[in-house]
């Protein structure tokens, strides 16, 4: 008497969707956390720039004052700077799609389910642009400003590295609230600490069993933003050190998502396509207008872009410490 098995079927294997939708992978979720050196906010701001001025500090403004003397002096002058920020517009698709396509797939094709799933990515995606252009501008400004930036690119990330760049803030190295960093000079930094001959350096114990680097007492951020990688040979990586308020996204344009249904196809579509703004600004510094509106993100990380506007290194958003 036969018997039948298994491998007498046809076996249709199911198909999971995992997660339903992809999204980017790239960490970006550090806005307004680790002391506040990244900050996000919402206001609405007409034009392509928003400038704030503010009183310059006014150099030897105290003097010593002389008893014997009534002679005249002559009055020292207050200067006032300007801090400037800069609109980055930007847009979502449009991404088109047949209803069709979704009904095959076992998804909800209501236009509310399909907003859902589609704002997901596009919620991603906008932190993900901002987290990448900040930092972008922040590393343009503090690696040319020769007072805050530590060249380390002898060789890779250690405790050692990381001090001689807070070290560049002088008397005011308390103000650097948090690091910035690649996952690969974060993880050179662990390495060097797991290190027995590196012992004396830091307390490689505790690297052990806590799990993470010693950082000098401060929180780091990690994320793998092409903004602090200098594709060279060999590769160059930037770790930001930054105080309060560093480094500021603005959202300053209402964000506008527009869904329709497409009619006169083979099949019914459905499309949506959105925009909205955001500006970009770091402490200490003014963006050149001179080098235009809404700026591609190449003139983003170009060093003309970004003039110095605080007259004390000291009051910059914070120093740049490059490594291999």
């Amino acid at each position: 008497m036969a018997t039948g098995k298994a491998s007498d079927f046809v076996v249709y294997n199911e198909q999971m969707r995992g997660g339903i939708i992809e999204v980017l992978t790239q960490a970006s979720n550090y806005f307004n956390s680790a002391g506040g050196v990244l900050r996000l906010t919402t206001r609405s701001a007409i034009g392509e720039f928003v400038k704030e001025s503010f009183l310059a500090n006014i150099a030897n403004a105290v003097t010593r004052r002389d008893l014997t003397s009534v002679a005249d002096v002559t009055d020292l002058a207050q200067a006032m700077g300007e801090i400037v920020s800069v609109k980055i517009n930007r847009k979502y698709g449009p991404v088109g799609q047949t209803l069709d396509s979704f009904r095959k797939v076992g998804m909800d094709s209501s236009p509310e389910a399909l907003s859902y799933l589609i704002g997901t990515q596009v919620a991603k995606g906008m932190e993900v642009d901002m987290l990448n252009n900040a930092i972008r501008a922040g590393v343009t400004a503090l690696k040319n400003a020769a007072a805050v930036n530590y060249d380390g690119s002898a060789g890779t990330m250690t405790a050692s590295r990381l001090q001689y760049g807070v070290a560049k803030f002088g008397d005011k190295s308390g103000a650097i609230r948090a690091f910035i960093m690649h996952s690969k000079a974060y993880h050179d930094l662990v390495q060097h600490q797991l290190t027995p001959a590196n012992a004396g350096e830091t307390a490689t114990g505790a690297v052990v069993y806590g799990g993470t680097p010693a950082t000098l007492g401060r929180p780091v951020i990690v994320t793998d933003s092409t903004a602090l990688m200098l594709d060279d040979s060999p590769d160059l990586y930037y770790t930001l050190g930054l105080t309060e308020n560093g480094l500021v996204v603005e959202n300053t344009e209402e964000e506008q998502i527009v869904q329709e249904l497409v009619t006169g196809k083979e099949n019914l579509l459905v499309r949506l396509q959105g925009e909205w703004a955001y500006n970009l600004g770091v402490k200490g510094f003014k963006y050149n207008t001179a080098q235009g509106a809404n700026p591609t993100d190449a003139i983003v990380a170009t060093a003309a872009s970004w003039t110095a506007s605080a007259s004390s290194y000291k009051d910059y958003a914070g120093v740049c410490i490059t490594t291999r």
